[in-house]
């Protein structure tokens, strides 16, 4: 690993974004004609920077709501959302999302793999319902290194309404998680969507954020070659190449959905 670029990714004017991300919130908010925000709350860091990005001037048109799966989401997840909500003052709402997992699950065929992405989007579809009911926003919380590398669940948790993180690599998420005052143990804490039992993001993805972010970094933003990248990084080439892949192939989950086209 590459000291230097980790340092280069992290040194950031947190202070500025943050002012810059709730001045976009407020700017928002106010050209749509809207009452408020509403977020889903999940014990993670990338929603936990959303909601104290949103309790300095906006926690009054703020609604976070926690959306456990008590078959497989750990206790201490929805224990640590509430700590937050505890923290920040936030309106919440505490919904578990077993029961209507467990009612689709009468009428399709099983699939983990389905069924873990059906949680996403089940959330997704509370979090409108009250967006609809309260004229509210609906924030996602992808942040800059799972959304390049589509790890996310499209129509779930990548469908949102505003993305005010999305340009903050995972580190970067981390550093201002610090700035805003977000409790350590959810800055440390290891990245979860907790789709299925013992989820991790950084097992699934096979790297680590530090090698995906800095990988990230030097291709995207420096626009290096995958061999200048593994060179400067001294990350072996094929993690590079894997990781580059990955980003290429999720290409059609950041993208509008294709239609025919009309030219003859």
């Amino acid at each position: 690993m590459n000291q230097d670029i980790i340092n280069e990714i992290k040194n950031q004017n947190y202070a500025a974004i943050a002012d810059s991300i709730e001045n976009f919130l407020i700017e928002q908010i106010e050209k749509n004609h809207v009452n408020g925000l509403i977020l889903g709350l999940s014990g993670g860091i990338d929603s936990a920077v959303l909601a104290y990005i949103c309790k300095r001037k906006l926690k009054e048109k703020t609604l976070a709501v926690i959306m456990p799966d008590t078959q497989i989401t750990p206790s201490i997840e929805t224990e640590d959302a509430m700590k937050m909500i505890a923290l920040t003052g936030l309106e919440y709402k505490l919904i578990d999302i077993k029961p209507i997992v467990n009612e689709y699950m009468h009428y399709v065929e099983p699939n983990n793999w389905a069924k873990g992405n059906l949680r996403a989007r089940i959330r997704t579809n509370i979090l409108y319902y009250y967006a609809n009911a309260k004229k509210y926003l609906v924030l996602g919380s992808s942040d800059k290194s799972e959304y390049l590398m589509g790890y996310f669940t499209k129509y779930g948790d990548g469908a949102s309404d505003l993305v005010p993180i999305i340009s903050l690599y995972k580190l970067q998420v981390r550093e201002i998680a610090k700035f805003l005052g977000v409790p350590q143990n959810i800055i440390e804490k290891k990245s979860s969507p907790h789709l299925w039992k013992e989820h991790e993001a950084e097992k699934e993805l096979g790297a680590s954020y530090e090698e995906i972010d800095s990988i990230l970094y030097c291709i995207i933003d420096k626009k290096l070659s995958i061999d200048k990248t593994s060179e400067i990084l001294k990350i072996d080439k094929q993690m590079v190449e894997k990781t580059y892949q990955t980003y290429i192939n999720s290409a059609h989950k950041r993208e509008m959905a294709q239609k025919l086209s009309e030219e003859k």
